[in-house]
């Protein structure tokens, strides 16, 4: 697959890698057969009528100090590590200003493209097939404790990096039940209590790092394991 990359100048010699995602049809959720299958991963077809661009790797801490002029994130010794201890709120307010700042159309994915991303055409629970080792992810084996800097780990067939492990990633998306059938560029309910996160982290079991894995929380909820990843509409 040839892969079509852009790229945001931010100024200092920083910019956003953005990789274009194509439209598409899969299967969303994951089977009763799989390994860690959580109840809410129902499984449905959906629809993706447009195409997307998404950030090559997670948003780092040099992006986010060059946006916000200040650091969240407990983890500051490398600035491509990425950017945590950002709340949902934290990362609208962030997307706000980079709008402002490159006149562009940045937000968070829907978990529809998130998980479409992740999967990159793979119907199984990794992109890498049905297991996944320490060599294609950043994960919690019961000695590991920190994140990495993007681009550690082999890309997936979109050329996406770290979407198992490393750090959680917000998506826009209200938490929600998934619909018993096919769908079409779902956005998940209008309102709700948690939003979503996906990925799993450097602090999740192996099972939390699947494709289909769904967690949420507060809008207001910071941790030194959640970040997030920009989509932009072409």
């Amino acid at each position: 697959m040839k892969l079509k990359e852009v790229k945001e100048y931010l100024g200092h010699g920083v910019s956003l890698e953005m990789l274009l995602i194509p439209a598409g049809t899969f299967m969303m959720g994951s089977p009763e057969s799989e390994k860690g299958q959580s109840n809410d991963e129902t499984q449905h077809e959906v629809t993706l009528t447009k195409p997307f661009y998404m950030g090559k790797y997670a948003v780092t801490q040099e992006h986010w100090e060059i946006v916000m002029g200040d650091n969240k994130s407990k983890k500051t010794n490398k600035s491509r590590l990425p950017a945590t201890d950002v709340s949902w709120n934290d990362c609208q307010e962030f997307i706000k200003k980079l709008n402002a700042k490159t006149n562009g159309d940045y937000r968070l994915p829907t978990e529809a493209e998130w998980e479409y991303a992740c999967r990159a055409g793979t119907i199984s629970a990794y992109s890498y097939g049905d297991s996944i080792t320490k060599n294609d992810a950043n994960y919690y084996d019961g000695s590991n404790t920190n994140t990495k800097e993007v681009g550690s780990f082999k890309p997936n067939a979109f050329g996406l990096y770290e979407m198992h492990g490393n750090i959680w990633e917000w998506c826009e998306d209200w938490y929600g039940e998934y619909p018993a059938g096919a769908v079409t560029d779902p956005k998940g309910p209008a309102m709700g209590e948690c939003l979503m996160f996906r990925g799993g982290s450097f602090y999740s079991n192996v099972l939390f790092v699947r494709s289909s894995n769904r967690t949420d929380d507060a809008l207001s909820n910071r941790s030194d394991s959640l970040g997030f990843r920009l989509v932009k509409t072409p």
